[in-house]
């Protein structure tokens, strides 16, 4: 696929890729606009503090997690077109009641039910996978993701301004998120009746059953069970938080803490209930396929995602204090974090599609976000802020581009169950931006940063033994297994 090809909008899989990374867009606008509204927020609201500025960032992204397990298991048996437009419904109701909220209990539950909007990235990823071909796959995934991800560095860079001067006074910052949330709900609306679930006469391929992936060895059962249990577990974080600020009551805990191990165990009992009855049968050879690479990409988007999340969510206010900027210019130079996802992530897919070697990008991007970390670590207020801003902006090159070409690989791997496998990927960036997000509230941005390079390293490692290049990855068609024919006739 050529850049060019982006322009032809009369073909219809070019509009479809339109029509989904602006749902994304408006999605991400306001899944993070409270970020470069903390400060106007503290100003406005005096019960407020800068504790409770770090703790909405983590709920910001924590049922993240648990909804993009939930969304990729809706998706592989509902279709994406019907999930997202739901999804933007359903969450602009959480948007408007944190821009409202006038307790501090109010607006931690509402930037954590709102987090839930997260898992559209997901749906996206499903619906574009079911448009573009596996050779075309690595640029269409990665344009969807880096114009939808810019949505994070439009809020930054506008939100502020839209506050002062379109609404002003001290509840300016309400009035702000509000608007966001009437049009992402008014979108989800729009996008119901704009688009289809692929091109006509396209299979949608449904797995055994969507309660959990399915795998090919016991072995791989073993191993989904153990890169389960951090998914959910990783929610004991916030608990722990929450109470340690006073939100949450010492039996409030200990009853978080059984729904979230009743969870855990219901997410085994289902892996059991899916997987032993296919694999006591036998799994065809031509099914089989590598939960290795599974393993290996939620490690990537563990580092790369969850370090974007991790680092947009506290970078408008580290510029800020570091340099001494008003909330506004923060908010800018933040966003070039961000903004450079138009270009970085679909080269990262399209490097990804042309180089012919899927796994050597990706190693070349971790290993380069992690250097790109460990400059950032060294930034202090005597660097001269263009040079701040210029590594800034080249390590997100490297982090954009990793997720552009994890997503490249995701669709190869297993058709059937790309919903299950992206919601698994998914939900490990926000598990990465939780323990980032956590470990912040701990240290210095410099060690912070330090700690995200560490991270992505660990990931370069774990690629390298594990991840294994997808067949048929630059093939004009999806392989399709003796199974997937079986289904396809009994769903018929």
């Amino acid at each position: 696929m050529k850049v060019s090809e982006v322009f032809q909008w009369k073909r219809p899989e070019i509009r479809a890729l339109h029509l989904t990374w602006l749902a994304f867009y408006i999605s991400f606008f306001v899944w993070f606009g409270m970020a470069p509204l903390a400060s106007s927020m503290l100003k406005s609201l005096s019960w407020l503090t800068p504790d409770d500025i770090k703790l909405f960032a983590i709920a910001n992204v924590a049922l993240t997690i648990p909804a993009r397990i939930i969304v990729g298991m809706a998706l592989d048996r509902f279709g994406p077109r019907r999930v997202f437009s739901i999804l933007l419904v359903v969450m602009a109701l959480p948007a408007l009641f944190f821009a409202f909220g006038d307790t501090r209990v109010q607006l931690l539950v509402s930037r954590l039910v709102l987090s839930s909007v997260g898992a559209s990235f997901v749906v996206g990823i499903h619906m574009t996978a079911m448009w573009f071909k596996p050779k075309d796959i690595g640029f269409a995934e990665g344009f969807y993701a880096g114009w939808g991800n810019f949505g994070s560095a439009a809020a930054a860079m506008t939100l502020p301004a839209i506050a002062i001067h379109a609404f002003g006074g001290p509840d300016g910052w309400r009035w702000a998120v509000a608007a966001s949330a009437i049009i992402m709900a008014a979108y989800g609306v729009f996008y119901w009746f704009a688009i289809t679930d692929g091109p006509a006469g396209t299979v949608h391929r449904k797995p055994h059953k969507t309660a959990a992936l399915e795998v090919s060895t016991w072995a791989d059962m073993l191993k989904l069970i153990a890169w389960t249990i951090p998914m959910v577990g990783v929610l004991a974080i916030l608990v722990w938080r929450i109470e340690g600020m006073g939100y949450l009551s010492d039996t409030g805990a200990w009853i978080c803490y059984a729904v979230i191990a009743a969870v855990v165990v219901y997410q085994v009992v289902q892996i059991l209930r899916v997987n032993i009855p296919i694999l006591k049968k036998g799994v065809p050879e031509d099914d089989k396929y590598p939960f290795n690479s599974v393993a290996a990409l939620n490690s990537t988007y563990f580092a790369n995602f969850g370090a974007e999340l991790a680092v947009v969510s506290m970078l408008p206010m580290f510029f800020e204090m570091t340099w001494g900027l008003t909330p506004t210019t923060a908010g800018i130079i933040a966003a070039s974090f961000a903004f450079v996802n138009l270009v970085a992530r679909p080269m990262g897919g399209l490097v990804s599609d042309r180089m012919g070697n899927r796994r050597f990008v990706m190693l070349a991007y971790m290993l380069g976000i992690s250097v790109g970390f460990l400059f950032m670590g060294l930034m202090n207020e005597k660097w001269p802020l263009f040079v701040a801003v210029i590594i800034t902006v080249c390590c997100s090159v490297f982090v954009q581009g990793a997720e552009g070409a994890t997503f490249g690989i995701i669709p190869s791997i297993k058709r059937r169950v790309t919903g299950q496998i992206s919601g698994m990927a998914g939900a490990y960036g926000n598990v990465g931006a939780v323990c980032y997000l956590t470990l912040f509230t701990f240290v210095t941005p410099s060690q912070f940063f330090m700690i995200i390079a560490a991270g992505a390293f660990v990931s370069f490692a774990v690629c390298f033994f594990w991840l294994k290049e997808p067949e048929g990855a630059f093939s004009d068609e999806y392989y399709v297994s003796s199974v997937d024919r079986e289904l396809e006739v009994r769903n018929a």
